[in-house]
């Protein structure tokens, strides 16, 4: 019986195919499903202080979010997706679980779709600035202090 995996790496170890999966992800969801052509490959992720966080099932990737380095030792966690296959199991909740577990007790902020914002309060997030329209989606800062 096969399960799910929980990966974390950085660029420098994510190999071509895995790399590739989780980009085909974001951009089935972000790009295609939600219909925001905007460019998805925006540099940060092969900066050396991102990770990248991902669950897995027999190697495809189910869930995914990545963690940036913001300036003044801020983490900002973004790219939270899960495949529409796996969505309402839990995968969303066990990665910020995890995401949260490595940035430890710095700050960390995002900006969540605003329809999420209630599943981000639930990790501690509190909103932290008025709601913007991005992509033709509402969205609002949100931050968690530790």
């Amino acid at each position: 019986m096969s399960s799910t995996e929980l990966r974390v790496a950085g660029f420098a170890d994510l190999d071509a195919r895995t790399f590739h999966d989780l980009l085909r992800l974001r951009v089935d969801v972000f790009v295609v499903e939600q219909e925001c052509a905007y460019p998805e490959l925006d540099g940060r992720d092969v900066e050396p202080g991102t990770r990248h966080l991902w669950l897995a099932h027999d190697g495809a990737p189910l869930a995914y979010l990545r963690i940036l380095a913001d300036p003044g030792g801020v983490a900002r966690i973004g790219r939270v997706v899960v495949a529409p296959s796996a969505r309402g199991s839990g995968h969303a909740g066990r990665l910020m679980t995890a995401a949260l577990a490595e940035v430890g007790d710095g700050p960390c902020v995002l900006d969540a779709q605003s329809h999420l914002v209630g599943f981000y309060a639930r990790h501690g997030f509190t909103v932290s600035g008025p709601e913007y329209v991005e992509d033709g989606i509402p969205h609002t800062p949100m931050r968690r202090d530790r």
